[in-house]
């Protein structure tokens, strides 16, 4: 499903997004809500190596930082806006891949 121009997180990385909605509920965090509907803007292309995942334009990203971790160890870090209250990009730390979804088609 989209929003009417955007493909949403959910439907591009549906394990995904369960899995950070799920990690973030174990939290009490209230982002946990917004996660099903997270548009999802492409892959970070600031640099050729960049691993974040974009759920919202490129450079909304404040300094705030939510560290998922499973078994005690980082696996997923979600950027935040300058109020906190929506997540901007997602990096993925555990090495899955993404499939072809993460990267650019066109």
């Amino acid at each position: 499903m989209t929003d009417g121009l955007r493909t949403r997180l959910a439907d591009a990385f549906p394990a995904l997004a369960d899995e950070i909605a799920h990690l973030l509920r174990a939290e009490g965090d209230p982002l946990a809500e917004a996660v099903a509907d997270l548009p999802y803007h492409g892959p970070c292309t600031c640099t050729a190596t960049c691993t974040n995942l974009l759920t919202a334009p490129p450079g909304s990203s404040g300094s705030s930082m939510v560290q998922l971790e499973r078994d005690g160890t980082d696996v997923i870090w979600l950027g935040l806006d300058p109020s906190r209250t929506t997540i901007t990009d997602i990096e993925v730390l555990d090495g899955r891949d993404l499939g072809p979804s993460a990267e650019w088609s066109g």
